[in-house]
């Protein structure tokens, strides 16, 4: 894996791990198919004047359409230290995500079992009876006619887990390329219908996370700003955005 001069949006570093605000789009480590020009690449970068013992390990991923918070660690005990606090209750990770819909529930939790698809193991299905357990909690932040946004705590962290607990729920994420539906095309006014249609990802950004350092343990508290794209979509929704800044 080579190391490459890529910008990263750096969130807060110390002397044993780091985050990073990770742009929308870009994919946290090399496959077949994007086999340079992901986040680890640029890890191993900004980490080229770290101890030979040091070396940048993603204690969780985010999907290439999803923005926001990744947690790396900078030796392997810290690593496994992070991993069981990010799988325990001790770290909240809460997302926002914009969904179609007018979501009349203040606030709840979307409990159903996630399996990868037998006929597509790139996608997840969820089911009440077949699965691991997954465990989502959201909360509505504020909601229009035509849209409802979101604030989603995971219990749990499967794959895509929130994007399949949201459309399983009815509430499929704006620019959800797989688990989406066109709903803009039943929005009367043309400029949002355009404004929905055009957005080019799913809707869903890791906005703030909170674990005890594993160092120590005193509480961290991260979060990362709404990108640029999202907000111009929440721009389109005065209601929603005056709300949320609120």
């Amino acid at each position: 894996m080579a190391a490459e001069a890529i910008g990263l949006h750096i969130l807060y570093e110390d002397a044993h791990l780091l985050a990073i605000n990770k742009a929308a789009g870009l994919v946290v480590h090399p496959t077949y198919r994007h086999e340079t020009g992901t986040l680890m690449n640029a890890l191993l970068w900004h980490a080229r004047t770290w101890s030979t013992s040091e070396r940048p390990s993603l204690v969780h991923r985010l999907d290439k359409l999803t923005s926001g918070i990744v947690v790396v660690a900078r030796t392997a005990a810290v690593h496994a230290s992070l991993q069981k606090v990010m799988a325990s209750r001790r770290a909240e990770k809460d997302y926002l995500a914009l969904v179609y819909g007018r979501v009349r529930t203040k606030r709840g939790t979307i409990d159903l079992r996630l399996r990868r698809d037998p006929h597509d193991r790139r996608r997840v299905v969820a089911s009440t009876t077949t699965g691991v357990r997954s465990v989502t909690k959201f909360e509505r932040v504020a909601a229009t006619p035509e849209v409802s946004l979101l604030r989603c705590r995971l219990v749990t962290g499967r794959m895509h887990q929130i994007r399949v607990h949201l459309a399983a729920s009815g509430w499929p994420i704006v620019g959800d390329p797989v688990y989406g539906e066109p709903r803009w095309r039943a929005i009367s006014d043309e400029r949002l219908a355009a404004a929905l249609r055009a957005f080019p990802r799913q809707a869903l950004h890791a906005w703030h996370l909170r674990f005890p350092h594993p160092i120590g343990g005193e509480p961290i508290a991260i979060e990362a700003p709404v990108p640029d794209d999202m907000g111009d979509l929440l721009s389109r929704f005065p209601a929603i955005l005056s709300v949320f800044k609120s």
